[in-house]
């Protein structure tokens, strides 16, 4: 599958790389996860605020997407690590998952590798993203 260009916000992506400066300083620079989010910081176009399309996934973005392989839909809100809980549905940046969707639209496929092979997943639909509600100091 063709890698799409991703958006992330000029405040999202100075909070996210500083959650990876931090994460250096403690000597885990070396986990997948963090590498991952890594990764998609530097391929993402950076935007401000104001101007990110409103079906963009941003961090506290509400979504909803569908597994491609089983069809079973799931809501969600990215959120940093140290809100997550999944019970709660509050999905972690720096999980596979979470990693995966910032900065995709509503509509997107995805596909990546997990240990158990590959996962295809399609955003239904931002539920709610800060940035569109004028919630820009989330």
């Amino acid at each position: 599958m063709k890698k799409r260009k991703i958006y992330v916000t000029a405040n999202d992506h100075k909070r996210l790389t500083e959650l990876l400066f931090e994460a250096d300083s403690f000597n885990d620079r070396d986990r997948k996860d963090l590498q991952s989010l890594q990764a998609e910081l530097q391929s993402a176009e950076i935007v401000e605020s104001t101007e990110i399309p409103r079906t963009v996934v941003t961090m506290n973005s509400k979504l909803r997407f569908v597994d491609m392989d089983d069809q079973s839909e799931t809501e969600v809100r990215l959120v940093f690590p140290s809100e997550a809980d999944m019970t709660e549905g509050l999905l972690s940046v720096l999980s596979p998952i979470g990693t995966a969707l910032l900065g995709y639209h509503e509509g997107d496929d995805i596909e990546w590798a997990v240990p158990a092979g590959t996962r295809r997943i399609r955003i239904e639909k931002i539920l709610y993203q800060p940035e569109a509600a004028g919630d820009l100091d989330l």
